[in-house]
């Protein structure tokens, strides 16, 4: 069962609105959904844009973040709960064991890296939780064309493609999560390996 979603997203305040927009409208509906939240734990950017009104329609918000970041003042006092990290690959793993859903909104290289580990990490059967990209703007256009040339090429096998969802609004993200259904992952050589 779905209760905590996880939110990797920009931390950038200097975006087109429309991004801010897709990101609160996000918020409420996980907050009206009865689910929680758990992202980076800043009061910047897509993420803030999104936690502050997921708590405003009742999600508790679960902040983890690297204590190099902490010290930067960047974190907000608006978390139900707070966990401070050693670096970024623990803060990762923090996120990952108390997270039963990933949802990845616009963002940079950190969005990207963290999304590509998830997305790795249910490839090789670590865990079947849901990955969506929500593709505000059709920001996600690119990566996806990308993933598909990986694809062509060989380098992942196919079935990738059932590893992630991509979602056109916030309430595609949603209705997905409210539906998705674990699948067996068929994890061996062949499964894995490009062919």
């Amino acid at each position: 069962m779905i209760k905590r979603i996880c939110i990797f997203a920009s931390s950038s305040n200097f975006l087109n609105s429309l991004y801010y927009d897709a990101a609160a409208e996000l918020g409420k509906l996980i907050g009206q959904n009865g689910y929680d939240m758990v992202y980076g734990g800043s009061n910047l950017g897509l993420m803030w844009a999104c936690a502050e009104k997921a708590k405003a329609f009742g999600a508790k918000l679960t902040g983890v973040m690297p204590e190099k970041l902490q010290n930067m003042g960047v974190f907000t006092n608006g978390c139900d709960e707070f966990f401070v990290t050693k670096g970024m690959r623990e803060r990762k793993g923090k996120i990952d064991n108390i997270s039963d859903a990933v949802v990845a909104l616009a963002g940079g290289f950190g969005t990207l890296e963290e999304l590509s580990e998830m997305i790795v990490q249910k490839q090789l059967g670590y865990n079947k939780k849901p990955i969506v990209l929500l593709n505000t703007n059709g920001f996600y256009d690119k990566l996806n064309d990308f993933f598909e040339e990986i694809i062509e090429q060989k380098f992942a096998n196919k079935n990738v493609r059932s590893l992630y969802y991509i979602a056109n609004n916030p309430k595609d993200v949603i209705d997905y999560l409210k539906n998705y259904k674990p699948s067996e992952l068929n994890v061996d050589k062949n499964a894995i390996y490009a062919r």
